[in-house]
């Protein structure tokens, strides 16, 4: 089995009158393009530790998630395109959904654990795989060194230096593999991670346990619009606007907090003048199919 882990992700720019009033050169790395499904930080993160379970003889992937996740999706639709097999712990009671659908459409076997079992993922792995000498553990999220490893490559495709790189962050995983790549480059970067969860302080402990040496980042914490998953009116009506005038489509769990915190400190004047910035669309579009009746 071969895995053929080529990315195409081009950088585009993103044309606001905001941004022109305030000097700014504003730019989108566009990670969803990377595969239509195992799209953005998920294909990143997923990189080596598909090449970690192929040099173990792994043939069977385990990994966790709610009913709702991408990462859930990207695995299964990982494992259909190279050849592993996939079963999903999904956390809460069984439900039927867009997401699951397209994870068992692709193979992905699923199983469902009540919210208590479910913190202990080792304990799970063990319950129900510890006679399967094919399974392998691959954490919610992706997150671990691997997944910050595979992430850290995309600041080597940048062919322009960014005074700010802007980012969701759920896990810390895709936050420390920028900065990691950003550090190893010797970049004069400013690194900005927008938490999705609310009261986010507590990622800078995941983020720095990814991390390959100390570093200063930033971390935005006023932009979770109530938290994982929560969204408010404001939120929705931005990401209305923004795919409308771009063409881009974002979501409002990740890259839609993220743009906004983006436009948001545009506007109080947070960044100076003549500025470069990027933002990293993470992809995870798939996301929209549990909110739709947000955006009726």
């Amino acid at each position: 089995m071969h895995l053929n882990l080529e990315i195409y992700s081009p950088v585009q720019p993103i044309e606001n009158e905001l941004f022109t009033a305030k000097g700014l050169q504003v730019s989108i790395k566009r990670d969803d393009l990377i595969h239509p499904i195992i799209s953005g930080n998920k294909w990143r993160k997923l990189k080596y530790v598909l090449q970690q379970a192929q040099a173990q003889n792994k043939t069977h992937l385990v990994t966790f998630g709610g009913a709702y996740s991408n990462h859930l999706l990207a695995t299964a639709a990982a494992a259909a395109k190279f050849g592993f097999k996939a079963t999903g712990v999904v956390r809460g009671e069984e439900v039927v959904n867009d997401t699951l659908f397209l994870c068992k459409l692709h193979g992905m076997q699923l199983i469902f654990t009540d919210r208590e079992g479910y913190r202990d993922k080792q304990a799970l792995f063990k319950k129900f795989f510890a006679n399967d000498r094919q399974a392998f553990f691959i954490d919610e999220g992706g997150a671990s060194a691997e997944g910050a490893k595979g992430v850290s490559e995309l600041v080597n495709e940048l062919s322009q230096t960014y005074e700010n790189i802007f980012c969701a962050c759920g896990t810390g995983t895709t936050a420390a593999g920028i900065i990691n790549g950003v550090t190893a480059k010797g970049l004069p970067t400013q690194f900005n991670a927008v938490t999705v969860l609310k009261n986010g302080d507590f990622m800078r402990d995941e983020i720095n346990r990814f991390l390959t040496s100390p570093a200063q980042y930033a971390l935005h914490t006023d932009y979770h619009f109530g938290g994982y998953g929560k969204t408010t009116p404001e939120l929705i009506g931005f990401i209305k606007q923004f795919v409308t005038q771009t063409g881009i489509l974002i979501e409002p769990i990740y890259t839609g907090k993220m743009l906004y915190a983006i436009y948001d400190l545009a506007a109080k004047d947070h960044f100076a003048p003549g500025s470069k910035i990027l933002a990293i669309h993470s992809g995870g579009i798939w996301g929209l199919l549990g909110m739709k009746d947000k955006f009726l």
